[in-house]
């Protein structure tokens, strides 16, 4: 169980910059901690933009690190438009998260009109209990973000991670720092997708976003000594760029320390 802290303490928690990261393998997660993270979205199959670990990965990570470990729900790349089994599948994935010990949750169902499925994520939220929920860029897929701004805040999600309706943060920031107002701190509005330590300074002053996501991810070649010469394809493994958390991390002090 973890310590309660202070007031002071807090505060200044409160106060800094938020960097959650993507691990995509168990070496991540201490990366991310040893080069200062804040939280950890655990994921699966980089190539489909991120699905549900398995089981025996939330373990692996629960123990490899002390930072806030949140796994991405999702049973499948593709859109968010699940079938009565994928939902299923979801709700046990989220027992699954409890049972490892994880912190949290990223959720994210749609209507096939573009809306947010409120039945379902509203009984996803209820389900969590005391794990926090993030919902993830399913958002960026929306028809109306104001007003699915407004039902994520209702059914209770901490957090939106979201890109500004656009590919990446840096195009959709208009957005972003629309979406952060009419939040007025109800909700923590994470701008996320091709944030890196040279542009997430220029983001946070576009925005005024406290809180940030970064794959900061990089290409780790494998470590085999025998390679089958007639199998043509790579066994690059994708994951994180402990120097570039430091950077970004850095990037976020050095900015709140000249604010202070």
């Amino acid at each position: 169980m973890r310590k309660s802290l202070s007031l002071e303490k807090v505060i200044s928690i409160d106060m800094k910059f938020e960097l959650e990261v993507i691990a995509f393998d168990v070496e991540s997660c201490h990366l991310a901690e040893e080069n200062g993270a804040d939280r950890i979205e655990l994921c699966a199959n980089p190539h489909e933009g991120g699905t549900t670990p398995s089981f025996g990965m939330m373990k692996a990570a629960r123990k490899s690190t002390s930072l806030p470990v949140f796994p991405i729900i999702r049973p499948r790349g593709g859109d968010f438009l699940y079938s009565d089994k994928e939902y299923e599948a979801i709700k046990d994935d989220i027992k699954s998260s409890q049972d490892a010990g994880c912190d949290g949750v990223v959720i994210g169902i749609l209507t096939k009109d573009g809306d947010i499925d409120l039945e379902r994520c509203q009984a996803l939220v209820e389900m969590a209990g005391t794990q926090e929920v993030t919902f993830h860029r399913a958002f960026d897929r929306v028809k109306n973000p104001e007003i699915s701004l407004e039902q994520i805040i209702a059914i209770g999600c901490k957090r939106i991670l979201t890109s500004g309706l656009c590919s990446t943060a840096i195009e959709g920031k208009t957005l972003l720092k629309k979406l952060i107002d009419q939040a007025n701190e109800r909700i923590i509005i994470m701008p996320g997708s091709g944030i890196r330590s040279e542009n997430i300074i220029s983001l946070a002053i576009d925005t005024g976003a406290r809180a940030f996501h970064s794959s900061a991810r990089t290409l780790r070649k494998s470590q085999m000594a025998y390679f089958n010469p007639r199998m043509n394809e790579s066994l690059e493994q994708v994951s994180l760029d402990g120097e570039e958390v430091s950077r970004l991390r850095q990037n976020l002090n050095d900015y709140f320390n000249k604010k202070s």
